[in-house]
């Protein structure tokens, strides 16, 4: 973290690093305090703290649904509560992305947890998009594939209050399509805030899936039709 940090400082760059627990609303209000002491206004913001468990629904553990939402929902939802009044009241406009997942459009099996707390992420944008608008703030709701970051070994983050009794932990599930480097998908989140753009869709290898899904829904009303 000092790392980013010294990194920006030194392109001549302002940068302030808090760590926070998203899933704690009170950490999330401290994190937009010092924010705002610091810089005086906040423009963009970018809930994207996420989690992973793998495994059936039917295995899921009361703690697997408490920490995944909590973290991957919750720290979006907390986000929004600290920073988007201050935002609207700065009458300045702005920017919110939101980290969903392509796991937030399409299901997978064996993501069940995971898929339920993304898909909330993308509905919950998708609304907020329409409520932000009269006071000229966008929303854009981040759906990726695989990327490489370190989310396939997130249960080293779990709290100790959160971890399941059995030690035993599912492999992870295997995603179709390439595997981005942050950098790239970086690139398309800025691009997308920067055109206001809602959905930041980052593999063509999504079109396809997307494409049966919504075939799947049209068909569903054409069949009841008498």
């Amino acid at each position: 973290m000092d790392d980013v940090v010294g990194a920006i400082r030194g392109k001549g760059g302002e940068a302030l690093a808090v760590v926070t627990d998203v899933g704690d609303l009170s950490h999330v209000q401290g994190l937009a305090d010092r924010a705002f002491a610091t810089f005086g206004k906040v423009h963009v913001l970018c809930n994207n703290a996420g989690v992973a468990v793998w495994g059936g629904l039917e295995r899921a553990t009361h703690r697997d649904w408490q920490w995944v939402l909590g973290i991957n929902l919750w720290g979006v939802i907390h986000g929004i509560e600290a920073f988007v009044p201050r935002m609207i009241a700065q009458r300045d406009g702005g920017h919110i992305l939101n980290t969903a997942s392509m796991a937030g459009l399409i299901a997978s099996q064996g993501l069940g947890v995971y898929n339920t707390s993304k898909y909330a992420v993308v509905g919950l944008s998708e609304t907020l998009a329409k409520d932000l608008r009269p006071y000229g703030i966008g929303v854009s709701v981040l759906c990726p594939m695989g990327v490489d970051t370190r989310i396939n070994v997130s249960e080293r983050n779990r709290p100790a209050a959160l971890r399941n009794e059995a030690s035993t932990v599912d492999a992870p599930v295997m995603l179709m399509g390439r595997t981005l480097v942050p950098e790239t998908v970086a690139e398309m989140a800025l691009a997308a805030i920067r055109d206001d753009r809602l959905y930041v869709i980052t593999h063509d290898e999504g079109l396809e899936p997307l494409r049966r899904r919504f075939s799947r829904m049209e068909q569903a009303i054409l069949e009841r039709k008498p």
